[in-house]
């Protein structure tokens, strides 16, 4: 299984609020979709060769709409002979689309109002659906870290590219023969990226991964000690990111003590930083001394209320 395929199949199981999963299903039919009319009957038609985004946008149809699908499967006769999943909706195909507002005078339209997506968690769950659809991320063994969504619009590449960036995210966009792409080449913002969509796992993965294969090319020129030291840093920074963030996605972040929330802030701006180099820069920021032992504490709090979270 590739690394884009373990994202997907983490994300394709993320439980979604019913706004969000409207969200997530324009995406689907936007990017993977075809409308026909035939003796004024519409018929929505859905190709995917990703089975964990077949069984997504089914079971959307199903929880939101209760209409019934054809499903089948065709194999492609190419060297890799993967399966394609098509799935036809027959039936209240004009009342899905008006619901989702994407159907204008018979026609889908390019993306959805900006209504849909207004929300932040509505919008996260529109950037997973599209990453579902059409999306893509490099190994990060790999020297070229690149994460990108492709469309056959530029006017959806660019509405993509708008979500992306409320979040932080730097997109760019290029046109690669018929395609339309928006891209993310930093590995900081791919991992960004993929704890916006909710790939938690994939983005210790990510870090775990890329840290391995940068220190591995590095290994002649550092000190065996350092190097070891290193890892243990970023290691445990990775840990202290992913609990805070966990606290910030529940809504727990202004709820934590202050001196808690001092400490969450400066791990997330200074992601590399060494326990110490922390303690130094604490001094700076808030004019008030901090031992090793006292950071060291405070991030042991913020663990238990990452906890917390992770028991309800």
């Amino acid at each position: 299984m590739s690394f884009s395929q373990e994202v997907k199949a983490e994300i394709g199981q993320n439980i979604l609020h019913r706004c969000c999963q409207q969200a997530q299903l324009a995406a689907f039919i936007q990017l993977c979709s075809t409308l026909s009319i035939s003796s004024g009957r519409m018929t929505l038609s859905v190709r995917i060769e990703n089975p964990t985004t077949a069984k997504r946008i089914w079971v959307l149809l199903k929880e939101l709409y209760g209409v019934e699908t054809e499903l089948s499967v065709i194999k492609k006769m190419n060297l890799k002979k993967n399966n394609i999943y098509a799935i036809k909706v027959l039936e209240k195909v004009k009342d899905i689309l008006k619901d989702l507002s994407l159907l204008k005078e018979e026609e889908l339209l390019q993306h959805p109002p900006a209504l849909l997506v207004k929300k932040e968690c509505c919008a996260r769950a529109y950037l997973a659906g599209s990453f579902l659809a059409t999306g893509s991320v490099n190994s990060p063994q790999k020297s070229n870290y690149h994460l990108e969504i492709v469309t056959n619009d530029e006017e959806h590449t660019q509405y993509i590219i708008r979500i992306m960036k409320r979040f932080g995210l730097p997109a760019k966009y290029i046109k690669r023969r018929n395609q339309h792409v928006a891209y993310l080449k930093q590995s900081e913002k791919i991992s960004d990226f993929l704890r916006c969509i909710g790939a938690h796992n994939a983005v210790m993965d990510f870090e775990n991964r890329r840290i391995q294969r940068d220190y591995k090319n590095n290994f002649v020129r550092l000190d065996n000690c350092e190097l070891a030291n290193e890892v243990k840093t970023l290691v445990a920074s990775g840990k202290q990111l992913e609990d805070i963030q966990l606290i910030i996605d529940g809504g727990r972040f202004g709820m934590m003590d202050e001196k808690l929330q001092e400490v969450a802030s400066l791990r997330l701006k200074y992601v590399d930083y060494s326990l110490m180099e922390l303690c130094e820069m604490y001094e700076k920021e808030y004019q008030k001394e901090i031992s090793k032992s006292g950071m060291k504490h405070r991030f042991s709090k913020i663990k238990e209320e990452a906890i917390k979270i992770r028991d309800k």
